[in-house]
């Protein structure tokens, strides 16, 4: 089932979409951009390629949405001549009608969104020399994978959207798939977010965030 979506600029100029029918935004409206490139760039990615400097990066995003978050590793990936294989869950994706009318390849002049789009589901597709994109169409809830990540982006809708996904077992889930000093980080700091990823044997840092948003999270996994 494709998402009932309406697109809408953010304060930045990049554009995010509101999920009708949950009325939530995928991303920050004081500046979708500005968002991710902090959470899960520079909070994520950049610090990944840190602390594994000689390993090929395996990432995992938690809502593949408007492919904001695919796009910008996908360009910080071939900046830094890094591989990385990312793999991405959407339950609900959006329609590729509605992605051809994201502004962020024109915002960010770079050429790969329509493919990251029109990539099939459920299939490996290198979109670069330095990116593989593996979407899957399914709940996060109904996954099972053997592969374990170096990162997770975890951008799922606010926990009064989609509170089945800020439990306890879901953190469970998300610490079993991520490498020793494998890091997971979110926009979302509250206190019984955090209490649950300590729950599940995370060491919890909170940092400062994106305009408009105090504190996001980062949560690392020693071993």
């Amino acid at each position: 089932m494709k998402a009932d979506v309406r697109l809408i600029v953010t304060a930045d100029g990049s554009h995010t979409a509101i999920n009708q029918a949950l009325d939530k935004t995928y991303h920050s409206i004081h500046g979708a951009y500005q968002e991710s490139q902090r959470v899960y760039i520079k909070l994520g990615l950049l610090e990944a390629f840190d602390k594994f400097p000689s390993e090929e990066l395996h990432i995992f995003e938690m809502g593949f949405g408007t492919g904001l978050n695919a796009l910008l590793t996908a360009r910080e990936a071939n900046i830094h001549q890094r591989r990385v294989h990312y793999t991405a869950i959407e339950a609900y994706p959006m329609s590729t009608e509605d992605a051809h009318q994201l502004n962020f390849d024109a915002l960010l002049a770079t050429d790969y969104l329509t493919r990251l789009h029109e990539s099939p589901w459920n299939e490996s597709v290198d979109i670069s020399p330095y990116f593989t994109l593996t979407k899957i169409e399914n709940r996060l809830q109904d996954w099972q994978t053997t592969e374990r990540f170096h990162v997770i982006y975890y951008d799922a809708f606010a926990p009064s959207a989609q509170p089945e996904l800020w439990e306890p077992e879901i953190f469970v889930q998300l610490a079993h798939l991520l490498l020793p000093n494998g890091m997971l980080t979110t926009y979302c700091s509250k206190s019984y977010v955090q209490r649950n990823m300590r729950e599940a044997g995370l060491i919890v840092e909170k940092h400062p965030g994106p305009p408009h948003k105090r504190d996001i999270l980062r949560a690392v996994k020693l071993n």
